[in-house]
């Protein structure tokens, strides 16, 4: 064989490091990896969030209980919170000590319905406060259902673009097919990369979310009790009191 053929025939030495598969593949395939290598930092950065966030409110409602059960007025306990902002076990707190206020407090002192006003408050306070908890939470299921075949479509362009310069070059051995196939093949890998810990950890915040609505639901049924409780016995004696009179 001419030495000029074997020189020819020779495979061109590929880089195969994470960085030399990157600067290798097609721009399509780069533009794939780079998105979904934002959407991990992206991830991260809200699992990050979140996790501190839950601890935060956490620790804050088992302060807020310990106080609440602590013997403390209701009315002190509220003039103390209403000032500045609360959420969690407090902002169930204030909303529904406000609505008492309101009603306690205006020219109509209308009783019978207080019962369902405060329960209208605690549900809807509840609610926004699982809207905040959850907030963000979407996007990590987007990219956990949505990375992997992302990451597959910049792995078909990158085969695509192999089997091309395969055809173009008209050498089949697989020095010269490996390294084009491995491009491709590391889009999906990085694909499962923001994948799999945004999936994972998707779960577990939902998980933590639903311990966290599940103590704000058990507080608003005992505090819905007890203010039950006080309207019942100021309705009595009011019923009482003219009785009394005469």
């Amino acid at each position: 064989m001419n030495p000029a053929d074997v020189a020819q025939a020779a495979p061109v030495a590929h880089d195969m490091s994470f960085f030399g598969l990157f600067w290798q593949a097609h721009f399509i395939v780069k533009l794939v990896m780079l998105g979904l290598l934002a959407a991990s930092v992206w991830c991260w950065a809200i699992i990050v969030d979140k996790t501190l966030l839950y601890s935060r409110t956490k620790r804050a409602m088992d302060r807020f209980e310990d106080v609440f059960w602590s013997g403390q007025s209701l009315d002190e306990l509220f003039r103390s919170l209403q000032s500045r902002p609360a959420t969690g076990l407090a902002a169930v707190f204030v909303a529904a000590m406000r609505e008492w206020k309101r009603s306690f407090e205006g020219s109509g002192r209308s009783f019978q319905s207080l019962p369902q006003r405060i329960d209208k408050v605690l549900d809807v306070t509840i609610q926004r406060e699982v809207e905040r908890l959850n907030s963000r939470l979407t996007v990590l299921a987007s990219i956990g259902s949505a990375g992997p075949y992302i990451g597959l479509f910049g792995t078909v362009i990158g085969i695509m673009n192999s089997f091309t310069s395969i055809a173009a070059s008209k050498n089949t051995s697989l020095a010269v097919v490996a390294p084009g196939i491995a491009e491709a093949l590391f889009a999906t890998a990085i694909g499962l990369f923001a994948a799999i810990p945004a999936v994972l950890a998707y779960n577990k915040l939902q998980s933590e979310v639903g311990k966290l609505q599940s103590r704000l639901e058990g507080f608003a049924d005992e505090f819905s009790a007890i203010l039950s409780r006080q309207i019942d016995e100021r309705i009595g004696h009011a019923g009482h009191h003219p009785a009394n009179a005469a």
